[in-house]
């Protein structure tokens, strides 16, 4: 396997994840002078942030904050991005960490312009992971239309490789090379930044919410692909079973959250961005009804006024009380919800075209080496500071959080970073 070595010094960052959280601190450190390295595992950059439909506090579209930072990025020759690659090993100390990145191939070169022409001809089709399965395209893929880096990526347990080549034919630029291997990278840095964020729990294990019975029952992060313009209904909100608007939709609160079975904690931002969802359908849709089901409503700060607005429409409905079950009506063709209604007193079944599922947040495996698990703290985050004083957790990465919160999580862990490698190369 080829290998490479930088040693640079002290003076420079390793960010781990690509997502919102680890840009924005990429972005600080090398803007404030430091050299960056930028590691994420997919094709492209983005992260959670590029799949929402709008985003808090200004319910933008991701497209808004995404493309000024990639600009950003494109700008900033300190920063340099390793997609498609993973932290094989983290060892050393504040101010000298040695790194080791394993490289995956993407098959697709820097010469690639995004022209689009290799796709069509490509005879493979694959789920699209960015639309959550929703949707599907070709082994030869472009993540998105803000992708970043802008060039396609071959996933290679679905490409035909040598059996095929079609896309290798069709390409003017000499830019898909089906031969490419795994490469590996050593660095030094002197602090590291662990930006790794988040994944939505297994709704599958949830028995009695029918996830995995019933095409109508999605999760959150789903629904925000469906109400997205960029996503598998282009923003229309259709039932998958069979494609007719949906009239009204129940949002399960809790959904495998707070509860001994399966996440114990609160994620403490799935109350506010149902009611997110909520006032975006019937944006869609004014004449829809939402039904929230909750045990509390979290909405803290600042944002207790939106979910109020939301709350005090007719057409929002909020029961305090669990849900049981979800059934399927044949004679209706919607869906039941079983729910406890603790303020009325009262067992109660509600017809609904689609049920949404807020799924609660569970953090994703950081990097491997000597860090291990004495680095989590509960529930499988990381500490604050996890390594004497040279590696920082920020973001989703170290508690659930929302957007803003996490690039301000961020900058902290910038600033802190700075004072580690400086520091260092001081007393060295």
């Amino acid at each position: 396997m080829p290998s490479t070595t930088s040693r640079e010094g002290s003076e420079s960052v390793l960010v781990i994840g690509g997502g919102i959280t680890g840009i924005t601190a990429a972005l600080e450190v090398a803007e404030a002078g430091a050299q960056v390295y930028l590691v994420e595992q997919d094709p492209h950059l983005g992260g959670r942030v590029a799949q929402l439909a709008r985003y808090f506090p200004k319910l933008c579209p991701p497209t808004c904050g995404l493309e000024i930072n990639f600009q950003r990025l494109r700008d900033n020759q300190s920063i340099r991005v390793f997609t498609t690659s993973e932290v094989q090993d983290l060892g050393g100390r504040p101010g000298h960490y040695r790194v080791t990145i394993r490289r995956h191939p993407r098959y697709v070169n820097d010469r690639c312009t995004a022209c689009g022409v290799c796709a069509p001809v490509c005879p493979v089709e694959r789920p699209n992971r960015f639309d959550y399965g929703m949707s599907s395209t070709k082994a030869i893929y472009l993540g998105h239309e803000m992708a970043y880096p802008m060039r396609y990526s071959i996933d290679d347990s679905a490409c035909l490789f040598e059996e095929c080549g079609k896309c290798v034919e069709v390409c003017p630029y000499q830019a898909i090379d089906l031969h490419m291997e795994a490469t590996t990278v050593e660095l030094e840095v002197g602090a590291v930044i662990i930006a790794t964020g988040w994944h939505p729990y297994d709704a599958s294990a949830i028995t009695n919410l029918a996830f995995q019975h019933h095409p109508d029952v999605v999760t959150n992060v789903m629904f925000e692909r469906m109400l997205a313009e960029n996503g598998p209904t282009q923003g229309h909100v259709l039932r998958p079973s069979d494609g007719t608007p949906v009239r009204s939709a129940a949002f399960v609160q809790c959904a495998g959250s707070r509860d001994r079975l399966h996440l114990p904690y609160c994620s403490g931002i799935c109350c506010l961005a149902s009611l997110k969802e909520a006032s975006l359908l019937l944006e869609r849709n004014p004449e829809a009804r939402a039904h929230v089901f909750y045990i509390d409503l979290r909405t803290p700060g600042t944002y207790q006024a939106f979910a109020t607005k939301v709350l005090d429409r007719p057409q929002v409905r909020a029961v305090k009380g669990k849900v049981a079950d979800i059934l399927a009506d044949p004679a209706s063709g919607q869906l039941l919800v079983v729910a406890d209604d603790m303020v009325g007193g009262r067992m109660e079944r509600t017809p609904v075209d689609l049920v949404v599922l807020a799924t609660g947040m569970v953090p994703n495996p950081g990097p491997g080496g000597p860090l291990g698990t004495e680095a989590l703290g509960a529930f499988g985050f990381f500490a604050d500071s996890i390594s004497g004083e040279g590696v920082f957790a920020a973001g989703c990465a170290r508690a659930p959080v929302d957007v803003a919160t996490s690039t301000l999580d961020a900058t902290a862990a910038a600033m802190r970073a700075l004072g580690v490698v400086r520091g260092a190369r001081v007393g060295a």
